[in-house]
Order: C-alpha cells, then sequence, then structure tokens
C-alpha cells in the first residue's frame, strides 16, 4: 500500500520544517513546497528517505503555483493526502500604518494562495484526506499591530469552516491550527523587547513559550486516525494565551502606568 502523500507550503523552516518531520515520522510522503531551495534541502535529513521527498521551490503567490505544485504531487506520489497551507509573513503593521501595498502582500500570501492551492488539490483528494490550515492567535483575538496579518489570517479561519462544510460530505475534512508566539530565531531577537515579554510572556499562564514541535504534533494529530472526526475546528496552540486573563506575579507588580484620561 503506498503511504499517503501530504503538501507542506513554507517547508523548509519552523513550523512547515517540524510539520514535515511529524508527518514524515508517521510514514509519509512529503511535497515540501518554498520559495528559497536552499531552505528546503533542510528536509533532506528531516524525511530521510528520497522516494518519499519531492520539493518544489516556487513562490506561492504566482499564478501557476498551484497547477505546478499540484502536478508535482501527483506525478511523483500520484495522490494527494492532506494540504498544509503553512506558508506566511511576519512584521505586521496597525491599521494606520499600512498602505494598500502591505495589505494586498498578507492577503496574497495567507489568503488567496491557500485560497487557490486548496482548489486546486481538492480534486485529487480522496476521501479521508484533509486540508489543515495555519492560522494564528491574531486570527482569534484580532492583536494589537494586527493590521492585515489579522484580517487575512482571520480570512483563512472562514475558509477553513467552508470547506469542512462543503466537502465534509465527500470525507474531505478541514480544521485550522492557531499558534500563539512560538520559539524561533525570529522570536529569540523579539524577546529582547520588553513589551513583547510582558505581553507574550507574563500573559501565558503556561510557563514557557511555544515549541515548533507543539504545532507539528496538533497538525500530526489531525492527520491521523485519531483525528478523524475532527472538522472545522480551530485549535489554539497557545498555552492558554487567548482564552484566559493571567498575568504574571511580576506583571501584576511591575510599575503600572495610568492612561491619559479620553474626552
Amino acid at each position: 500500500m503506498a503511504s499517503q502523500v501530504a503538501i507542506i507550503t513554507g517547508a523548509g523552516s519552523g513550523i512547515g520544517l517540524g510539520c514535515a518531520r511529524k508527518l514524515a515520522e508517521a510514514g509519509m510522503s512529503i511535497v515540501g513546497v518554498g520559495r528559497t531551495p536552499e531552505k528546503l534541502e533542510n528536509l533532506d535529513a528531516v524525511v530521510d528517505d528520497p522516494d518519499r521527498l519531492a520539493t518544489l521551490a516556487v513562490d506561492i503567490t504566482d499564478h501557476d503555483a498551484p497547477r505546478r505544485i499540484v502536478e508535482r504531487a501527483v506525478d511523483r506520489f500520484g495522490q494527494i493526502d492532506f494540504l498544509v497551507n503553512n506558508a506566511g509573513v511576519g512584521s505586521p503593521k496597525p491599521l494606520h500604518e499600512a498602505d494598500d501595498a502591505n495589505f494586498d502582500h498578507y492577503i496574497e500570501v495567507m489568503l488567496r494562495a491557500p485560497f487557490r492551492l486548496s482548489r486546486e488539490a481538492l480534486p485529487h483528494m480522496p476521501k479521508g484526506s484533509a486540508i489543515i490550515n495555519i492560522t494564528s492567535t491574531f486570527a482569534v483575538i484580532g492583536g494589537l499591530r494586527g493590521g492585515a496579518y489579522s484580517a487575512a489570517k482571520a480570512g483563512l479561519t472562514g475558509l477553513t469552516r467552508h470547506i469542512a462544510c462543503q466537502y465534509g460530505a465527500t470525507g474531505i475534512r478541514s480544521n485550522a491550527v492557531a499558534p500563539g508566539v512560538i520559539h524561533t530565531a525570529m522570536v529569540e531577537e523579539r524577546l529582547k523587547d520588553e513589551s513583547f515579554r510582558r505581553m507574550n510572556v507574563d500573559m501565558t499562564p503556561y510557563p514557557r513559550l511555544g515549541k515548533v514541535e507543539d504545532v507539528a504534533s496538533t497538525v500530526a494529530f489531525l492527520c491521523s486516525p485519531g483525528g478523524s472526526f475532527i472538522n472545522g475546528q480551530e485549535i489554539v496552540v497557545d498555552g492558554g494565551w487567548t482564552s484566559t486573563k493571567y498575568l504574571s506575579e511580576f506583571g501584576r507588580n511591575a510599575e503600572w502606568t495610568p492612561r491619559e484620561p479620553q474626552n
């Protein structure tokens, strides 16, 4: 019996690479998609089996990207069982600082591209397959400085639920995984900012930040038999950040700066 096949965008690093590792450990074949060929080389060690790995360096916003990605998967492995729409961009700006080009870029990468790739993949996905969209806690609560990022990720949550409803009867599931702050090299630098630490460390009740493994394990579960009746859900992986009003002892005892009164 042929192994199941998973397409993962943004697969060369971070959460995408972690998902590739977890799904490969489950015996799946991986189609890793990313813009940078050098990053995609990281998949060689993660999958550790050239017969179960195919890669494609492409900008997912390109007009022909969905067709090329799906053709790569089908030509190499003959099927598509899972699609993990993970590719994204960071450093969002609040609404008043964002111009139209900024908005268009976030929507193109994190909503339009997953929309088009999902549409292209669906005809090749059999009963029992699933689409997993990586969203964000900023899709749940909006978030300071979220701007177009929050809008794109919230739109992706809406798309997830539509796919779950529209195609669930054919045996195709769709769920969203919404990570909080995940400890990566990029976040390591941000943690030097005291306000960032207060917002994300002092307001998370669980005593550590998220790891790539936390998100990848959730994705792997949703692609496993154990997740086969989960459909149309948004699973938040954030240690309780969005669902509680937690504030650490340090945060509670830190110097308080009152707001200026509003007229």
